[in-house]
């Protein structure tokens, strides 16, 4: 049996992420086998290393991670059309099940939570040397991306989350948004002041970190960087004064994981504006809120709060589309948001995060 490197972890056992000798997959004839260039490490493969979640496939007892993938077209059965050898890629991560918004294509929008997940929820996932996929589920990629093409999937969850917004906002005739929010500075805030500088929006990011490369980097995209290191219970404070110096803000995308930055975010939403809220707060800790203000100024006004999670295809397809214009108007700079590569035997040093990283990636070709 042909054997391949990939990076596992045994669900439930925290801190058990290492290489094993994986079996080989062989595509049948409606099926594409891809080889890895790399793939890129986030949060979620973290939290499912230290026993947060993390699902194995049925029969198996680990789980290959990674879901932030890139890889090129080794093989392609008898069946395949419009894939060949060759073809950079990229492989959604979701696939539906049964229920109506699954068999519309909309896995993102799965009502049953039955749905699985490539990597980290009943499916293997792309932190190996091979995998194989059925077409439907590929996205190609030009060759004048592929240094960036492992951007394109957290990219989605900013596509996603501004369509939606977008078509939520399809509830004033003459929305006309001038100035975008973004809070946290990792891959998914960077990349959503990528894309609301692309659509034309004056764009400011806020985040708690103060490496002063984020101010030129954020600057270089003719966006605003606000840095504040703020004690605990202070930042609900300071966010809120955010809108008197560089507001009022028609649109807020929050990817910061904290709670705490959640419920400050919806308080500062303009008149007739929209947040989108895309990261998972974990934290059980108690805060204090002033649940009658809120209230009232979401009501009175018009504001809309949505939650956002996965994408669908449209969202890679534009995300495609949005790193290649990216690349265009600001040449270098989306390539400058991989700032670590490491082999997949020295994949740990990935999870280890260090001054200056915002997107790490295990290259299969070191």
């Amino acid at each position: 049996m042909d054997t391949m490197k990939a990076v596992a972890v045994t669900p439930g056992e925290k801190n058990s992420a290492r290489v094993i000798d994986a079996p080989r997959p062989t595509p049948s004839a409606d099926e594409v086998l891809v080889k890895i260039d790399r793939v890129g490490i986030c949060g979620t493969d973290m939290e499912i290393d230290r026993a947060e979640y993390g699902q194995a496939p049925t029969g198996f007892d680990y789980l290959i991670i990674g879901h932030e993938n890139f890889g090129h077209v080794e093989f392609v059965g008898a069946e395949v059309k419009d894939f060949a050898p060759g073809d950079y890629v990229v492989a959604m991560v979701r696939r539906p099940d049964d229920c109506p918004h699954c068999l519309a294509g909309e896995q993102d929008m799965c009502v049953t939570g039955n749905y699985t997940e490539r990597g980290i929820k009943g499916r293997h996932g792309f932190m190996s040397e091979y995998y194989v996929e059925s077409p439907q589920y590929l996205i190609k990629i030009p060759n004048t991306l592929k240094e960036v093409g492992v951007l394109l999937e957290p990219l989605t969850v900013v596509e996603k989350g501004i369509r939606h917004a977008w078509i939520i906002q399809n509830r004033i005739r003459n929305w006309q948004p001038k100035k975008a929010l973004i809070i946290g500075s990792g891959p998914i805030g960077l990349l959503g002041a990528m894309v609301t500088r692309l659509k034309g929006l004056e764009t400011v990011v806020y985040s708690r970190n103060t490496d002063p490369i984020l101010t030129d980097r954020v600057a270089a995209i003719g966006a605003v960087y606000v840095p504040k290191l703020d004690e605990k219970g202070e930042i609900i404070n300071h966010i809120g004064a955010l809108p008197e110096t560089h507001g009022p803000f028609d649109f807020i995308l929050e990817s910061t994981g904290s709670e705490q930055v959640a419920i400050a975010s919806m308080g500062i939403i303009g008149i007739n504006g929209a947040l989108c809220l895309t990261s998972i707060t974990g934290s059980e800790e108690p805060m204090q809120i002033c649940p009658g203000c809120l209230n009232i100024g979401l009501v009175l006004g018009n504001r809309a709060v949505f939650g956002s999670v996965n994408a669908n295809r449209l969202d890679f397809e534009q995300g495609v589309r949005d790193l290649a214009a990216g690349i265009e108007r600001w040449p270098g700079w989306p390539e400058s948001l991989i700032t670590r590569r490491v082999s997949v035997e020295r994949f740990r040093d990935g999870f280890e995060r260090k001054p200056g990283d915002t997107k790490v990636v295990v290259e299969f070709q070191l």
